[in-house]
């Protein structure tokens, strides 16, 4: 089949939603600032300059502030994260009709490696730090015909590569927000895509759902 797939990484293919939560009230606790943990974990996606900015962080403070938390990140979050239910299926899915498997996600990449190795999660590329619309530079760049995500900015992104926009309500959005924002077709969560793929084969020839 030779096709290539994308998926987001949080709240797609990995819940780090505790971590998450201690890693932004540790930088909280060094750096003095009203940084709330649990806002931020509950809305995973934007990436972490949007968020600190949305938490009134001074400007001048924020390039800092994110060296700080990628710093964090590897002792705080990684060990707290788990696959959600699906996700490695799903990559099987994927390489078991001959495709390639990318991951397309905000997060700085070399955190995001450590988590597909923490995890066992097979891949083979990684692009971080792509938002929204940005993902469909890279989903263009590898021939990507399929994008999932549980984000409306997943979404967007992939419609904005002209890929099959996969959601799952894994993450803060729900089925009818993502059908809204252009979802073709919208999962519970992952261990409902093996069975979509292997039966929608010839939507990557070109026909439609």
């Amino acid at each position: 089949m030779g096709i290539t797939v994308g998926f987001d990484l949080d709240m797609t293919l990995i819940d780090p939603r505790p971590g998450m939560v201690a890693a932004m009230n540790a930088l909280a606790d060094e750096c003095g600032l009203p940084l709330d943990g649990e806002a931020f974990a509950a809305n995973l996606g934007p990436p972490l300059d949007h968020v600190l900015r949305g938490f009134e962080a001074p400007e001048e403070r924020i390039p800092g502030l994110i060296d700080r938390f990628r710093e964090l990140y590897p002792g705080i979050v990684v060990p707290r994260t788990v696959g959600l239910p699906g996700a490695a299926e799903a990559l099987r899915a994927v390489r078991g009709l001959g495709g390639t498997v990318l991951v397309v996600t905000g997060k700085y990449a070399p955190n995001a490696a450590l988590h597909l190795e923490a995890l066992g999660l097979e891949v083979d590329e990684l692009v971080g730090e792509l938002w929204s619309t940005e993902k469909a530079t890279a989903l263009r760049a590898h021939h990507a015909v399929a994008y999932v995500g549980d984000h409306l900015g997943d979404i967007r992104g992939a419609r904005a590569a002209g890929a099959v926009a996969v959601g799952v309500t894994t993450g803060p959005c729900d089925r009818a927000e993502l059908l809204d924002a252009g979802a073709d077709v919208v999962f519970d969560g992952l261990d409902e895509f093996p069975g979509w793929l292997a039966a929608n084969e010839g939507l990557f020839a070109g026909v439609s759902l």
